[in-house]
């Protein structure tokens, strides 16, 4: 059977179809790249707003078109809030609500095992980071899934019920078997991943997770994907002493006043959050801290987005996620009165992302001249004789050089020569594996 997987929203989605890709690796069946090519086509949708929803129906009807022979199924947090009205897009086969997705592999292929011992990981582990599909070298690993808070604009605990964590050691062994099949870099993943190891009664879970990881597995590069700026333990960020944590977080702020917060039933506030970003970039040498924005949230006036740029402005994040506020089926925020104009949303949007670009550009500019370990992981193709090749720093510049062609998964160090807002230029000073404290 051939299988084409597609992932539509945040890093968790990911984490999920590239888990459901090694079981069906490991099944005998053939992951392919393009959808025409297909007997099988696996969505993971989202439903976090209105576009993301969009995007889900127009692939699909698109796929449809492109290969009406194969059988399309959808899954994630659109299929899980809205079935009977994704059932209805054309071209849609079966769709699987999120308590179902774990079994969807099984599903397809009732003899297909769902759970690999970790001693017959390496080999599907290997094939999949060789393949196509794994050319991403970071691989993302969800350790907790849904979410106990009630932010008023989130539909995401309706999809994903409660907060659930996984055992630490599971975790801790998919990492080594990653490390041991040659991926360089691993991304804990999660709804609300700073809850993890809450509904176990461990308040420091996610600390002891991050503990063990660094003691017990030889992963050169650990990343934490987005973490809610609350449920951090004391001392939480005294784990970045270790060179191998990697000096980037993403903590949704969502906005900036204090007024609008308090309505979206955020755990934060200016003060509380600028507390907890002057702790971390006391304890993160470079750190790159970026957040999400929704502008056009109900009952914002343009004192309140003002106060909300102005903040945004004064902790000076490296990279914003701007999102006009998007009304979601169930959640409180979408019964509220004094919604906004779209077009009074689109103009607070423009303006909060040319913050956001002039912000990233000063941030890249900072590296500008400094040689950074960048791992490489994809091409962009060719220039001036040579492949140009796309990796990440350390703390999550986007960076471009021209590099030989077996530069794929390997860390090298990187001259900085250039700064955009979305990402910096650079020049390989050799094609050797070196750790970030070698940088200068």
């Amino acid at each position: 059977m051939k299988v084409f997987l597609n992932s539509i929203g945040c890093r968790l989605n990911q984490s999920e179809i590239e888990t459901m890709a090694r079981q069906l690796l490991a099944a005998g069946h053939e992951i392919v790249t393009e959808a025409t090519e297909a007997d099988k086509v696996i969505i993971n949708t989202c439903a976090v707003t209105a576009e993301a929803a969009r995007d889900a129906r127009s692939q699909t009807r698109r796929i449809h078109r492109n290969n009406p022979n194969a059988e399309i199924v959808l899954t994630g947090c659109y299929a899980t809030i809205a079935p009977d009205e994704l059932a209805q897009v054309q071209g849609a086969g079966r769709v699987v609500v999120n308590q179902q997705k774990a079994q969807l592999v099984q599903m397809l292929d009732p003899k297909a095992r769902i759970e690999l011992p970790v001693f017959d990981q390496e080999p599907v582990l290997r094939e999949f980071l060789a393949g196509s599909l794994g050319a991403n070298t970071r691989a993302f690993i969800k350790v907790q899934d849904g979410c106990d808070n009630k932010c008023t604009f989130c539909v995401t605990t309706v999809a994903r019920g409660a907060g659930q964590s996984r055992h630490l050691g599971d975790v801790v062994a998919e990492i080594q078997a990653l490390a041991t099949a040659g991926y360089q870099e691993a991304v804990l993943t999660g709804v609300h991943l700073g809850s993890y190891g809450h509904d176990f009664g461990n308040q420091t879970g996610l600390r002891d997770l991050v503990q063990a990881i660094l003691q017990h597995t030889d992963i050169p590069r650990l990343r934490l994907s987005s973490l809610e700026p609350w449920d951090l333990a004391p001392h939480f960020f005294t784990l970045w002493d270790n060179p191998r944590l990697l000096p980037h977080l993403h903590m949704p702020l969502q906005s900036g006043s204090d007024k609008i917060l308090k309505r979206m039933a955020r755990r934060t506030s200016q003060a509380n959050f600028r507390e907890l970003t002057e702790t971390a970039r006391s304890q993160i040498p470079d750190l790159n801290l970026s957040t999400d924005i929704i502008v056009g949230f109900p009952g914002e006036t343009e004192a309140d987005f003002a106060e909300s740029l102005a903040f945004v402005e004064e902790i000076n994040f490296s990279r914003l996620h701007v999102f006009g506020y998007s009304p979601r089926p169930e959640t409180a925020a979408s019964q509220f009165p004094n919604q906004i104009n779209g077009k009074v949303k689109k103009e607070r949007t423009r303006r909060m992302i040319e913050l956001g670009h002039r912000l990233s550009l000063d941030f890249h500019q900072r590296f500008v001249g400094q040689t950074l370990s960048v791992l490489w992981e994809s091409t962009v193709g060719a220039d001036n004789g040579g492949l140009r090749w796309v990796g990440y720093t350390d703390n999550y510049i986007r960076v471009q050089a021209n590099g030989p062609a077996d530069l794929f998964n390997r860390i090298t160090p990187t001259k900085i020569v250039e700064a955009t807002p979305d990402s910096v230029a650079g020049l390989l000073r050799e094609a050797v594996s070196v750790p970030r404290q070698a940088s200068i």
